[in-house]
């Protein structure tokens, strides 16, 4: 079965199902146009099957889609943006130092 990605918004979290059965999630907190990555969590019966680089991907996707700007407090948001440089021009320019990351990422 393929997994699916959801923003449920009630919760402030996107979630990663597989099938009916929720595989993860990566809390937020939306505030005006920026969204805040906080947690980012797999269920350890779902590891190892990459849904997490699936979940932020679809996450980010999403932000684009909405004109958001990305504030990656989570640790594995910031790490996977730092790996995607198709990525980093959501992250507000001023703010991009503050999490490590710069335009020369590759």
């Amino acid at each position: 079965m393929s997994a699916a990605t959801r923003d449920n918004r009630g919760n402030n979290r996107y979630e990663v199902v597989d099938g009916d059965d929720l595989a993860g999630f990566a809390d937020y907190r939306l505030t005006g146009s920026r969204i805040a990555f906080t947690h980012t969590e797999i269920l350890p019966a779902f590891a190892g099957k990459r849904l997490a680089q699936q979940l932020v991907a679809d996450a980010l996707d999403d932000a684009r889609r909405r004109k958001l700007e990305v504030m990656p407090f989570c640790p594995y948001v910031r790490r996977f943006i730092s790996k995607h440089a198709d990525y980093i021009d959501l992250v507000p320019e001023t703010e991009r130092e503050r999490f490590g990351l710069t335009t020369s990422i590759g």
